[in-house]
């Protein structure tokens, strides 16, 4: 039997894959590599099945025998015996074998094992880790932003009415009007993602949007969240979403995802690949009678996203962010101006008409500039000609940085 299959569904060709799922209806089916990849083949007819060992070609696959597949092996400790299986807390999570194994393993063993076979070699009696600390779950607050002083609202917001609007729509409704989301039958958003150029807003937003839903608001980004300690990245990843779901709301925020969820191919990083495995598990766990956790990333490079976190039931959402307007520019340099002690009438509208292509953080610089030249004159407020001044001075230092 021999079926066809497009070029772009291969990660690479010539490998050994399982199907792990058949879909008669749409006439494909799922195979998974090694590595962890899934691919869709083509199904046209023919004797296959879940468990089925296949070998992908460049433009063909065909059944191969049992004994050509090697499984892959870790070590994990067994949290639970099941009847015909083991649940074993891996380097990448939690998994469950297809049986007992071997060799016999009690609860808390340290074991080899594979996800056919179950238990293949008794490491230790005791759960051992990669390395011994005092605290087994790390402190969570550093995860955990709240605004000092005032909550913030829309108001600290500058811009962008449609972008706020359309967040608004989607993450406010879940978590205020669940009741009647309930009743509709609606399947709860788990995932946004923010897109647009770096400096636009979107980890402010995001920041308003939790204040305004009363929600616990957890930042994750890529040096808070890696450890160089195998199985201690995902074991935090599952720590922040375990007390994400403690919480009557909460958004978990991941801050340029694409460094951290990249795309997973031949030959990427295996840690980076169990993050996103943890990722998907955790987003694919939520409790959708509850609906109280809302998943949002911010990025500039939305393709670079591994594909599965962008299917349906994760982050299946996407709000973009463009460059800010000349509306939008004014909006921005509005808000800011509120923070200030300024006096006077401030020529926001020339700035703001004089910035095209300029980005909310470009702008923000502006304010930070003005500030210098009046303490640095021995003044306590603003005035216009400090935020003319400003605005030359970073205008210059952009035309200094393309030349």
């Amino acid at each position: 039997m021999t079926q066809s299959l497009d070029d772009a569904d291969l990660p690479f060709a010539g490998s050994l894959a399982r199907i792990v799922r058949l879909d008669d209806e749409a006439g494909i089916v799922h195979a998974e590599f090694q590595n962890g990849n899934v691919v869709q083949l083509t199904w046209g007819s023919g004797d296959v099945h879940i468990g089925t060992i296949v070998v992908v070609g460049e433009r063909t696959w065909r059944p191969a025998p049992d004994e050509l597949w090697l499984e892959p092996r870790g070590i994990g400790v067994v949290r639970k015996r099941l009847e015909g299986r083991l649940l074993i807390e891996g380097p990448g999570g939690l998994v469950l074998t297809e049986g007992h194994g071997p060799v016999f393993a009690e609860t808390n063993n340290t074991v080899r094992y594979s996800i056919r076979e179950g238990a293949v070699e008794l490491v230790d009696e005791g759960p051992l880790r990669i390395r011994l600390r005092d605290d087994d779950i790390e402190d969570l607050s550093k995860f955990e932003f709240s605004a000092s002083g005032r909550p913030l609202s829309y108001r600290d917001f500058g811009g962008y009415p449609q972008v706020v609007e359309r967040a608004r729509h989607i993450i406010e409704t879940q978590f205020l009007h669940k009741d009647m989301l309930d009743a509709i039958g609606a399947r709860p958003v788990r995932g946004v993602l923010l897109s647009g150029p770096p400096g636009t807003g979107k980890t402010h937003l995001a920041r308003v949007i939790a204040s305004e839903a009363d929600a616990a608001f957890f930042v994750v980004s890529g040096p808070s969240i890696v450890s160089k300690y195998v199985g201690d990245t995902e074991q935090l990843l599952r720590h922040i979403f375990d007390e994400a779901k403690s919480r009557e709301r909460a958004i978990v925020f991941f801050d340029e995802i694409d460094s951290i969820a990249g795309e997973r191919r031949e030959g990427s990083h295996e840690a980076s690949d169990r993050l996103v495995a943890q990722l998907l598990t955790e987003m694919d766990g939520f409790d959708t009678a509850t609906g109280n956790v809302v998943v949002l990333a911010a990025t500039n490079r939305p393709d670079s996203i591994d594909a599965a976190l962008r299917r349906p039931g994760r982050f299946d959402w996407e709000i973009e962010f463009g460059l800010p307007t000349v509306e939008d520019r004014l909006a921005i340099l509005e808000v800011d101006a509120r923070r200030l002690t300024t006096r006077g009438t401030l020529p926001l509208e020339e700035i703001a008409e004089g910035s095209p292509g300029w980005s909310g953080a470009e702008l923000a610089s502006i304010w930070t500039e003005a500030s210098l030249l009046a303490a640095s004159q021995g003044r306590s407020e603003l005035d216009g000609e400090d935020i003319l001044e400003a605005f030359d001075l970073v205008k210059d230092g952009q035309k200094g940085k393309e030349e």
